[in-house]
């Protein structure tokens, strides 16, 4: 039996830790979720009250202002405002604890609070790249937000602090690496899924090629390259369902276009899509792509998405086709052998076959467990 531990956890939104906090709880772990996200949010995804702390009302103007200052001028000098009155408020009301678990680039003040005060240990949540691989790869791309110096010195100043820096993906762990983090201080664990919300469906024999795409419409997610690539597929449709970033859209009567819905609205996409596409340029590892194999997609995604990670949980990994980022030619090529094979596919897509609960969130909350006590209680 696994030992309880009094855990907090720190994020500014829910992001995949708040269904971290609901599956540590679920392990018998007595859990403090401190973040801006209110509790009818929370008990919405299933995290029980007494677990939310939430600094929402204490902070709610700088979130306001926040949102609004999206895409202006002043949007660098207001999230730097906000991260830092996050972490101070949460360094002031942090509960005692034995790990703090806080998301990277917001929690120097509250992992230092939690280490002085109660002698926690520190884990940070990576869920990109690390910052200076990111910065370069997004540098070099033009029409990118640059990340500003404050987010890499806070980025860099929580992995000096952490005992543990989790991450989701192989090419994330290779990117720290390269950085000079030390193997044994990284814990590399894919994301889950809800797999009530997205059951196996069935391949949609009325519908045209599908390809889609969910999240935001953007360089860093290789959109563009996804533009160019449909448009050599003539007679397929694409499909894209979030927001619109700094990637042009396609032109064309097939390609649709659907601001961001509910998760719960998600299933109804990958039931009528063939293939999920993500060729993203950097980034950790897209839970849209757990959702989208859970619902029985082919997936053709790049070597910086962390699609690769997600093979070693379906029994048919064919289905899952990494392309080199930023190669046009070899996406192209991928989406068009996943659409030819998808839509001669009849019956239930389940590639993830008896091993199905393996990708659930419940089994990536006993695997962060299991190594929470390994690391914490064996003192490895």
């Amino acid at each position: 039996m696994i030992p309880s531990m009094r855990i907090a956890i720190l994020t500014s939104g829910r992001f995949h830790v708040c269904d971290l906090a609901r599956e540590l709880h679920h392990q018998g772990h007595e859990v403090s979720f401190i973040s801006c996200v209110p509790k009818s949010v929370t008990n919405r995804f299933g995290l029980p009250e007494q677990c939310n702390k939430s600094l929402f009302w204490a902070l709610a103007p700088l979130f306001v202002l926040m949102r609004k200052s999206q895409g202006s001028r002043f949007r660098n000098s207001v999230d730097r405002l906000f991260i830092t009155a996050l972490d101070s408020f949460a360094a002031r009301v942090i509960p005692k604890c034995d790990v703090f678990i806080g998301m990277s680039g917001m929690s120097r003040m509250s992992a230092t609070a939690a280490r002085s005060r109660f002698g926690s240990k520190i884990w940070i949540e990576r869920g990109s790249r690390h910052i200076q691989s990111q910065k370069a790869i997004l540098d070099a791309l033009p029409g990118t937000q640059r990340i500003p110096s404050f987010t890499v010195d806070r980025e860099l100043a929580d992995y000096a602090l952490a005992d543990t820096i989790a991450i989701p993906s192989l090419h994330v762990e290779q990117s720290f690496l390269e950085a000079g983090v030390r193997i044994g201080k990284l814990f590399r664990n894919p994301y889950g899924v809800d797999l009530t919300m997205f059951p196996t469906t069935a391949s949609p024999a009325k519908s045209p090629p599908t390809i889609l795409m969910v999240g935001n419409w953007s360089l860093r997610k290789g959109c563009d390259l996804l533009g160019k690539a449909w448009s050599q597929l003539p007679g397929t449709r694409l499909i894209h369902v979030g927001n619109i970033s700094d990637a042009p859209l396609p032109i064309g009567a097939d390609f649709q276009h659907f601001d961001a819905v509910p998760q719960s609205r998600l299933g109804e996409f990958y039931a009528n899509a063939h293939v999920f596409a993500l060729p993203s340029r950097e980034e950790g590892l897209a839970v849209v792509q757990c959702q989208a194999l859970s619902s029985g997609l082919r997936i053709v995604c790049s070597d910086r998405s962390g699609g690769e990670d997600l093979q070693e949980f379906t029994e048919r990994p064919d289905r899952i086709s990494v392309v080199p980022n930023g190669n046009l030619e070899s996406l192209t090529q991928a989406l068009r052998e996943n659409l030819n094979a998808a839509v001669g596919e009849i019956g239930p897509r389940n590639f993830l076959g008896a091993g199905r609960d393996r990708l659930s969130w419940r089994q990536y909350g006993a695997r962060y467990s299991a190594e929470l006590t390994r690391r914490t209680v064996a003192g490895a």
